[in-house]
């Protein structure tokens, strides 16, 4: 945009979805408004015709818009696009060209509008809003700054953002179907299955009981344990990751064992975690019940921050490297460290 038309900035922007509507041939498509002009871009190319006036293809819109964000059909009543400016907002139905206007007084006025992974957030000044399309409900513990989730300053710019200086992981967790999860102060990364990339988010926003800073993670029974200071906490593995009734529980009552915990991980299609606490290695059996410690074997690592079970093997996680072996008696076992492997810095969220 910048080089054809010399524009300096956008008001608002975002991606059509009309995917169910074989006659709307905009999917796909990024469109960006300036002033009282739309652009519509398609494979970074613009569109004939354009730039043209919001009110021609946007009828009952404003111009001079705020914010803009799609909100596909399921996640509101229709494919629409949802506008912003001031303290309204504006439905529009891409299907039917209808628009309904709408006033959330409880929401900051957004200067820029994402959705992203099924979330929506609303961006004013240095800090952000996630908040429900549908009815603009604000999610607890929110604004929050953009340093600490959206962008990475110099250390000492921003007293929100990570720590670098002696990066390590608080806990790491494989679902055993190619996602990984890396838990870290109060965010946590994941890597989809498909490896495209790690992305950042709040613990807050998914796990809310526990509020950081986690000591231990696994998954097992298509649960996910959250090991933090004496309690256990678990919860359903899909989303809204709902914690399971009558938790958290105390860590003596549910696993057998007392004192700090390290890491813990459980290998697949398998009843035992694997619990680190100092140089030791306890293993408890998680179909027994009570459950106790049923074995009790050193290590060889003087400090571990996290452990997981992946499909080569075993990872140790000691600050900004990991180890690999073969099973978990072959890493107490050993004797000497196997080749150290750099944890991928985005995965430290560094």
């Amino acid at each position: 945009m910048d080089d054809d038309h010399h524009l300096g900035h956008v008001d608002a922007a975002f991606r059509m979805h009309s995917g169910d509507d074989p006659e709307d041939h905009s999917h796909d498509h990024m469109f960006f408004f300036l002033n009282e002009k739309v652009f519509s871009y398609s494979n970074h190319t613009l569109e004939p015709d354009y730039p043209k006036d919001i009110k021609d293809v946007f009828p009952g819109i404003p111009d001079h818009l705020d914010a803009a964000v799609e909100c596909p059909k399921g996640e509101c009543k229709t494919d629409s696009v949802i506008f912003f400016k001031g303290d309204k907002l504006y439905y529009y139905d891409i299907k039917n060209h209808t628009v309904e206007e709408k006033q959330w007084p409880h929401l900051p006025h957004c200067t820029a509008a994402l959705r992203w992974l099924n979330r929506y957030y609303c961006f004013h000044g240095h800090n952000f809003t996630r908040f429900h399309p549908l009815t603009g409900h604000v999610e607890p513990r929110y604004p929050k700054t953009t340093h600490y989730y959206f962008t990475k300053c110099k250390e000492g710019h921003s007293s929100d953002t990570v720590n670098c200086t002696d990066p390590h992981l608080d806990g790491v967790a494989s679902d055993g179907k190619g996602k990984i999860y890396a838990f870290r102060g109060e965010m946590y990364s994941h890597l989809d299955s498909d490896h495209h990339g790690w992305y950042s988010f709040s613990i807050d926003a998914n796990w809310k009981e526990v509020h950081g800073d986690v000591d231990a993670v696994f998954f097992h029974d298509g649960k996910l344990y959250i090991i933090k200071d004496d309690s256990v906490y678990i919860y359903k593995k899909e989303a809204p990751y709902a914690l399971v009734e009558g938790y958290p529980k105390p860590l003596k009552e549910e696993l057998g064992i007392e004192g700090h915990v390290d890491a813990a991980f459980v290998c697949p299609n398998e009843h035992t975690v694997h619990v680190i606490q100092g140089q030791h290695m306890k293993d408890i059996d998680l179909s027994a019940t009570p459950r106790n410690v049923t074995k009790d074997i050193p290590h060889p690592f003087p400090r571990i921050d996290a452990a997981a079970c992946c499909p080569h093997g075993v990872r140790v996680y000691v600050g900004t490297e990991y180890f690999e072996y073969e099973s978990p008696m072959i890493m107490a076992m050993s004797k000497m460290l196997p080749e150290a492997h750099k944890v991928p810095m985005e995965m430290l969220g560094c």
